[in-house]
Formats: C-alpha cells, sequence, structure tokens
C-alpha cells in the first residue's frame, strides 16, 4: 500500500469491532505504515464534548441527528482530512453509515434529510463526498450482541434500547450497504475472534487489489 487509506469499522456495540480495530492498526503499524486511530461521534476535544451529549442526554430525533453531523463536521477537518493529506492510514470505529443505521433506521428518522446532511457536511477541498474507501460491517444479530452485553458495563441510552432498535438498526445498515455494495465488507461477527480477524485481512487484501 502506497497511498493514503480511510477505513471506516461498523457495527453495533457487543459486535467485536473496536478490538479488531486496534488490531488492524498494530497491523499496519507492525509494516510500516503510519496509522491515525479515531473515533466517532469524537476524535476531538468538541466533538468529544458532542459525544457526550449525544450518548447520555435525551433530545429531539433532529436535535441528535444535527449532533452526529456537527460532531463529523469537526472531526473531518481537524483529524481525517490532515491525516489523509499526510498519507496516513486513517481508522475509524465508526463514521457516517452508523448515523443512518442507528438515527435512520433504529430511530426511523427521514433518510432523505440524512442524505442531504451527509452531501452538506462530508463535501470537502479534497472531495466531493469524503467517504471511506473501505468499510466493514461487523455484522452480529442483535439477540447476541444483547447477550455478549448483558454483563459488560453500565449501557448508554443506545445500548439500553429494545432489541426491536437493533433489528432495525442492522436493516440500516444493509440498506446503506445495498447502495455502496464495493464499499462494504460485511463480516459474520458470529464466529471465533480468530475467524473475524482472518474474515478483516481477507477484506482489506481485496479491497486493496480491487
Amino acid at each position: 500500500m502506497s497511498r493514503a487509506w480511510f477505513i471506516s469499522f461498523e457495527g453495533i456495540d457487543g459486535a467485536g469491532k473496536s478490538t479488531h480495530i486496534e488490531g488492524l492498526s498494530t497491523w499496519f503499524q507492525n509494516r510500516g505504515y503510519r496509522v491515525t486511530l479515531t473515533r466517532e461521534p469524537g476524535g476531538t476535544p468538541l466533538a468529544e464534548k458532542f459525544r457526550e451529549l449525544a450518548l447520555h442526554e435525551s433530545m429531539d430525533p433532529l436535535t441528535e441527528a444535527l449532533l452526529m453531523f456537527a460532531a463529523r463536521r469537526e472531526h473531518l477537518l481537524n483529524v481525517i482530512e490532515p491525516a489523509l493529506a499526510r498519507g496516513d492510514v486513517v481508522l475509524c470505529d465508526r463514521f457516517t453509515d452508523a448515523t443512518f443505521a442507528y438515527q435512520g433506521g433504529g430511530r426511523g428518522f427521514d433518510w432523505s434529510v440524512l442524505q442531504s446532511l451527509e452531501k452538506m457536511v462530508q463535501k470537502v477541498p479534497a472531495t466531493e463526498l469524503r467517504q471511506p474507501d473501505l468499510t466493514i460491517w461487523f455484522d452480529l444479530p442483535p439477540e447476541v450482541a444483547a447477550q455478549r452485553l448483558s454483563t459488560a458495563r453500565v449501557p448508554d441510552k443506545f445500548e439500553s434500547q429494545p432489541l426491536s432498535f437493533f433489528q432495525n438498526v442492522r436493516e440500516g445498515y444493509a440498506k446503506r450497504m445495498q447502495a455502496s455494495p464495493k464499499r462494504f465488507a460485511q463480516i459474520s461477527a458470529d464466529q471465533t475472534r480468530e475467524g473475524v480477524w482472518t474474515d478483516v485481512l481477507h477484506a482489506i487484501e481485496k479491497a486493496y487489489t480491487a
């Protein structure tokens, strides 16, 4: 790999994406690549404040969507774009697909409004619409994720939603993948950690040689 690359990791909590994004960061660094490891919502001091509000405060669905995209704009301009300009591999724990999955799928918010916000926020000097080069979706049945999270930590307002919410989130991710199939790599997260890791590396190799 000789160019900057933007890879996002998506999936509901409990799918194991955070574990594998750390592993992939180490994998790239061991091969001599400079890596920027970041997350959404968050990634900058201001965006992290937005994250706390989004995860713990009750709010109108439009307010929630606007907050997510405001954090994303801050993150894009101050972290992601500078890193790509340096030639880094950017690994991001969630990006815009999560907003469509959680706010669009889970909350049932207007998909067309989210698309308008996406076009507005992700238009940057380097491209007409910044999107990841590859999105790895850790697909896990919601009931399995719930079992994994049952004793993990105190849930935030999203993690405490009913099973039907996460079923809708999963459908939201599927809808996004259907719209951009070449960008997505769907991985079954309901297997051993080793099996998931093998699939992650395969997705990286396949996307780079495509």
